[in-house]
């Protein structure tokens, strides 16, 4: 998701109801670009009986899409199986400074073998040689497990930024994307 790779233009505002005076909204390129840094991802998705789902995973963003993998039989891809719907959220664990980012979309599985190749190829180099997966029959393959591994793909409809003030004087705001 580098600026470079970018073409969408979001609408961008600031929610003064949750920013301090001073606020300005992040634009989203440079949101953008830190939720394809980011190393850890949330992934909620919604059950059969309409309890939230919550998971930790890692992810690539090719573009303005996010991907993620999944076994077939993990509660997330069930769950998918029936809800698309999904929210994938990232930050840091701190109160102050920095930014917590949240996504929603739709999670729709990705089987075409030329892509997978390259999101593939993307995990390796996110991740390193550890997260090296194979491309057989539009899943992922590891050669450690029989079970293929589901690719999906979200691409943002609304987003959400949350600048955390920091003893630097940069104040708390919250910026809304809306695709």
């Amino acid at each position: 998701m580098t600026s470079a790779t970018a073409h969408r233009n979001p609408v961008t505002e600031l929610d003064a109801r949750f920013s301090q005076p001073g606020a300005r909204p992040t634009p989203w390129p440079e949101a953008a670009e830190r939720l394809a840094a980011a190393e850890l991802y949330w992934l909620t998705t919604v059950r059969a009986d309409g309890r939230p789902h919550v998971t930790p995973l890692i992810a690539v963003s090719v573009g303005e899409t996010l991907h993620f993998c999944t076994g077939p039989a993990e509660q997330k891809a069930r769950n998918l199986e029936r809800d698309a719907h999904c929210v994938l959220t990232t930050g840091c664990n701190s109160l102050n400074g920095g930014e917590d980012l949240v996504v929603e979309g739709e999670a729709v599985r990705v089987t075409d073998e030329a892509r997978l190749a390259r999101l593939a190829s993307a995990y390796v180099a996110k991740y390193g040689p550890e997260w090296s997966f194979g491309v057989r029959d539009g899943a992922f393959v590891n050669p450690g497990s029989a079970d293929p591994a589901l690719v999906f793909a979200v691409v943002p409809t609304r987003a959400f930024g949350f600048a955390k003030g920091s003893a630097e004087g940069e104040p708390y705001g919250q910026t809304r994307w809306r695709f």
